[in-house]
């Protein structure tokens, strides 16, 4: 008897990449608009901004993705308040189930979110182009990319797409609990404790308080941290002081030395050692790289 070999059909298919970025803008940053013959879609990683599609205009807050169907006219355009940070891939899809996503505005879940972060990782690696160029037209491949990285990209798009349209088309199912209950409660110890310190970024925080003021020892505290984000929660929460420098830099409300002062640091020099430590520039730096991409 001869085996049958099955033939694997596909939901979504992405043959061509156009652009991906990831966009820290500033508060005032304002995108007049185009329309093109591919699919784009514009997800909000923070903050909040206005999208017109077409006739309609619509207000995206954190964890929002809106599609832009081809032929669609499209802008985005800042508050003036607030600093966003936005994810915007566009691509080529023909696929019949591609035309549930027209007009659509949708909430993404910890899988889509997963999915997005590891398709800008691989982008990193597999395109030379900065992927925070707003004006960007064709990705320039890296002739020392990691094999099977453009590969990763696709198949992390399709995967992602694949979420969105299970979640928005299928009734929820009975599952079963697939986490015991020690996991869960690390999870929301761990958001717990990231509210914490969100909520702490204007102050110098130790080890000793946050373990004292969240009753937790200070290894479990250090093992939670370093099973969730591979390494130590003092660096985690320096990382989430820079952050958010780098939001105030860009609503300029504030001059470095205010900036320094505000998110509890004894001196503007040990701030932006800090600043470079993390994000490779200094404050000056950073905030000459926003105001080229905002003109």
């Amino acid at each position: 008897m001869d085996f049958y070999k099955y033939p694997l059909t596909k939901l979504f298919h992405i043959p061509q990449i156009v652009t991906i970025h990831y966009f820290e803008y500033s508060r005032d940053f304002r995108f007049d608009g185009e329309s093109h013959d591919f699919w784009e879609f514009l997800c909000v990683d923070k903050g909040e901004v206005t999208v017109t599609a077409d006739q309609a205009t619509h207000r995206l807050k954190k964890g929002s993705i809106i599609f832009h169907k081809p032929g669609q006219f499209h802008s985005v355009a800042t508050d003036g308040v607030i600093a966003p940070n936005l994810v915007v891939i566009s691509f080529v899809c023909h696929s019949p189930a591609i035309s549930f996503f027209e007009d659509k505005i949708l909430p993404l879940g910890e899988t889509e979110r997963h999915l997005l972060a590891a398709v800008l990782a691989e982008a990193g690696d597999a395109f030379l182009t900065p992927l925070d160029n707003p004006y960007t037209r064709q990705l320039s491949g890296n002739p020392d990319r990691r094999p099977g990285s453009e590969q990763m990209i696709q198949l992390s798009l399709e995967h992602f797409l694949i979420s969105l349209y299970r979640k928005s088309c299928q009734p929820p199912a009975d599952t079963r609990l697939d986490k015991s209950v020690k996991l869960k409660r690390d999870d929301e110890t761990f958001r717990h404790i990231l509210t914490y310190m969100e909520n702490r970024l204007t102050e110098t925080l130790t080890l000793e308080q946050i373990c004292h003021d969240n009753l937790i020892g200070v290894s479990q505290l250090q093992n939670l941290f370093r099973s969730k984000c591979g390494g130590g929660i003092i660096e985690y929460f320096t990382r989430m002081k820079i952050t958010r420098a780098k939001e105030l830099i860009r609503e300029k409300n504030m001059n470095f030395t205010q900036i320094a002062d505000f998110l509890g640091y004894n001196s503007i020099h040990y701030f932006s050692r800090q600043f470079k430590k993390i994000t490779g520039m200094t404050p000056s730096e950073y905030a000459l790289s926003i105001q080229a991409f905002s003109k």
